[in-house]
């Protein structure tokens, strides 16, 4: 039997999405020490990493990401106390989701076909 996965995307605002992008984002600059480091890992242009890092900055009261300029080894970037609070509450929202939708998907899950139909059999793929 499969598993239903969820995926969490929390709008606070008219503006602000914190999804599991972002969350990621976090931790691995928290891991790393570099928002360029960071961005690699995720295979994500420095220009984006650093994009949504100012989003997420801007967002709240205080910045989530610290950034240092750097000599010749280059700058260093820190998730602060409160990005560190927001993966926290993110991850633990998230693990909630999961175990809702596990326990409330079962019986959706129950009532799918055995293999997957193919597309090329009776009208699925037409558009009338």
């Amino acid at each position: 039997m499969s598993e239903a996965k969820i995926f969490l995307r929390l709008d606070l605002a008219s503006n602000v999405r914190i999804g599991p992008g972002k969350i990621r984002l976090l931790e691995e600059i928290a891991r790393l020490g570099s928002i360029s480091a960071a961005g690699r890992a995720l295979k994500m242009s420095y220009r984006r990493a650093w994009l949504l890092v100012d989003e997420l900055n801007s967002c709240f009261r205080a910045p989530v990401v610290a950034t240092r300029l750097g000599g010749a080894g280059g700058g260093k970037a820190g998730v602060t106390p409160l990005g560190r609070s927001v993966v926290r509450a993110y991850r633990a929202m998230e693990k909630d989701a999961e175990r809702i939708c596990r326990r409330r998907s079962t019986a959706l899950i129950a009532q799918l076909r055995k293999s997957k139909p193919s597309p090329l059999r009776g009208n699925a793929g037409r558009r009338s």
